[in-house]
């Protein structure tokens, strides 16, 4: 099981020096924002990096990262604050950020507090004053490794590598349980917009003639779940781990599998019942989703290198040929390999030629390793929400 985060009373960082230790011995030092963490509490998780120029406080909030410290490649974090309304979930996931320079006084009028501050009342802290090329070098040719942190005058760097040592991988940990729903709920917002404000929710009248859609939350972000509303479905969200039976109890016209953290292969419990539902009715899966319908399809999942995090990955159609500019996050992938001939490769990474897309045709069945939702990042592939709904309604 992962760690779970340890909350006491929250200190807010004041300057304080800063550690971050890889499990390979590497120790970067710079200056702590938002809550100090000491070495009786330090932040533990997988050290990973995202090149996303913008969209920082969705990427925080997103539970596909939990268990993980972000590094971003661009500079200057925090420019534009952060408010209410960008969020993707109801807390921040990631369990540390780290930073080039992180900005304390913001501009954007939509901003309601900075990030230092945004961070310190969530009780997650940040290290600013890294060379953060340094640290993506590293991870880029040895691999996204556990590392720890921790702030304060009395800390010893090399007891956080110790420690750092002892967190294994991500490979075997199972962070959905932490992060899904516990309780079966409707979803009847829009999505968000300047215009209309955040609170555009639609009455059951006006929900009730709509195609069913039942989502397999492991980590669901907010406006996916927003897009399969705004494209004419009716939501009901399931936690991860819910029988076949149940789920199909609920008279779904389409099943949806939701992005989330952590292994893959440790997801039995949401594969099988998945599985025992392939055929039954249209299915469409993304990120974790995208993972779970590729093992229920017979395939297997690795643990990438360093992973894909970002806003600038492309990825090609292999049945138009057409490229898209896509957001990823993601550290497995599907084994191409693994999967039997039912299964068609529909899309595929052209950094790396993993695989990015998945069709199951005869079960009705697709799925996508990318985030088509963006929120942050480019909406090249939003199409992907109608295309479930026409296979749904059987346009």
């Amino acid at each position: 099981m992962a760690t779970k985060r340890i909350v006491t009373s929250i200190q807010e960082a004041r300057g304080e020096p800063g550690y971050v230790a890889l499990a390979d011995g590497t120790i970067f030092k710079g200056t702590c924002f938002g809550a100090l963490r000491g070495e009786a509490n330090p932040v533990e998780g997988e050290a990973v990096f995202n090149t996303s120029m913008y969209g920082y406080q969705e990427i925080l909030t997103d539970p596909s990262y939990a268990g993980q410290i972000m590094c971003f490649t661009y500079p200057h974090i925090g420019n534009v604050g952060c408010n209410e309304e960008d969020v993707e979930s109801g807390r921040v996931f990631t369990e540390g950020l780290v930073v080039r320079s992180a900005q304390k006084v913001p501009s954007n009028f939509r901003s309601t507090v900075s990030l230092p501050e945004y961070l310190a009342k969530r009780n997650i802290m940040g290290i600013e004053g890294i060379d953060t090329r340094e640290l993506v070098t590293l991870l880029r040719t040895k691999g996204a490794q556990m590392a720890v942190m921790a702030g304060g005058n009395n800390v010893s760097p090399q007891a956080l590598v110790d420690r750092a040592r002892t967190l294994g991988s991500m490979e075997g940990k199972d962070y959905v349980k932490q992060v899904a729903c516990q309780e079966i709920y409707t979803w009847d917002y829009l999505p968000w917009s300047l215009a209309h404000g955040n609170q555009r929710k639609l009455s059951q009248e006006q929900l009730v003639s709509r195609p069913h859609v039942v989502a397999i939350d492991c980590g669901v972000k907010t406006n996916i779940l927003r897009l399969l509303v705004d494209v004419g479905f009716r939501v009901t969200v399931v936690p991860a781990g819910t029988g076949s039976e149940q789920i199909m109890a609920l008279r779904p016209d389409g099943i949806f599998l939701s992005n989330g953290p952590g292994d893959p292969a440790t997801l039995g419990y949401v594969v099988n019942p998945v599985k025992e539902m392939l055929g039954k009715v249209p299915m469409f899966g993304i990120c974790l989703g995208h993972q779970i319908l590729g093992q229920a399809l017979g395939g297997k999942t690795y643990k990438l290198k360093f992973g894909h995090r970002g806003g600038n990955h492309p990825v090609r159609d292999e049945t138009t040929g057409k490229v898209e500019i896509t957001v990823q996050n993601h550290g497995f992938a599907v084994d191409r390999d693994s999967l039997g001939s039912r299964v068609f490769v529909s899309h595929l990474n052209l950094n790396d030629m993993t695989v990015e897309g998945l069709e199951a045709r005869d079960a009705r069945a697709f799925s996508v390793q990318y985030h088509p939702e963006a929120s942050p990042g480019p909406h090249d592939s939003r199409y992907l929400f109608e295309r479930f709904h026409r296979l749904v309604v059987g346009v």
